[in-house]
């Protein structure tokens, strides 16, 4: 079966189980949802939250400062092997990332309802995916503003669910 099938396989297992009413409520700051599926040697992991969580705000920044922050913010999000930390076994990196903030982007339209959100996806190839057992989450270090992050994690064992909050920072995968 092909990679890119597997993990349609996972994504599509995690919305039809249970894990599905572990994600926060719509729109809800300071949290966020982080979906981690393991297929072989690939981690995928995709990230959605409220912008305010790491920002402080949620439309087109205004000022110089605010446009510093989003800038700041993009970066830190795009760097994949800062915020997550596989065990070191694995031997897992960052094969791609990529983040959506439309709202953050040069000349970007007002968020409508005056909320916006933030969408962010990473790619790992693990050269020993036995060895992978946890996943180090750094969000809370990088954004104060965060205060809850509700796991759902897919693989080949099965499914589980979790919700760390501050300082918790480790994701068990189910073996």
């Amino acid at each position: 079966m092909a990679p890119t099938l597997r993990r349609l396989i996972l994504a599509t297992m995690l919305a039809l189980t249970g894990c599905a009413a572990a994600a926060p409520r719509a729109h809800e700051h300071g949290a966020a949802r982080l979906d981690v599926a393991v297929d072989g040697g690939t981690l995928s992991i995709t990230l959605q939250a409220p912008l305010d969580g790491f920002t402080g705000f949620e439309r087109t920044p205004r000022t110089d400062a605010e446009r510093r922050t989003a800038a700041e913010v993009l970066a830190r999000l795009k760097d994949g092997a800062a915020l997550f930390r596989p065990d070191a076994a694995a031997g897992c990196s960052v094969a791609q990332a990529s983040v959506s903030a439309p709202v953050l982007e040069p000349g970007a339209a007002p968020a409508k309802g005056g909320h916006a959100d933030l969408d962010a996806s990473y790619t790992f190839s693990c050269r020993s995916p036995q060895a992978l057992r946890a996943i180090d989450v750094a969000l809370f270090d990088a954004f104060r503003r965060l205060q809850r992050i509700e796991v759902q994690v897919a693989g080949a064992k099965g499914q589980s669910r979790l919700t760390l909050r501050r300082p918790a920072r480790s994701v068990t995968l189910a073996r």
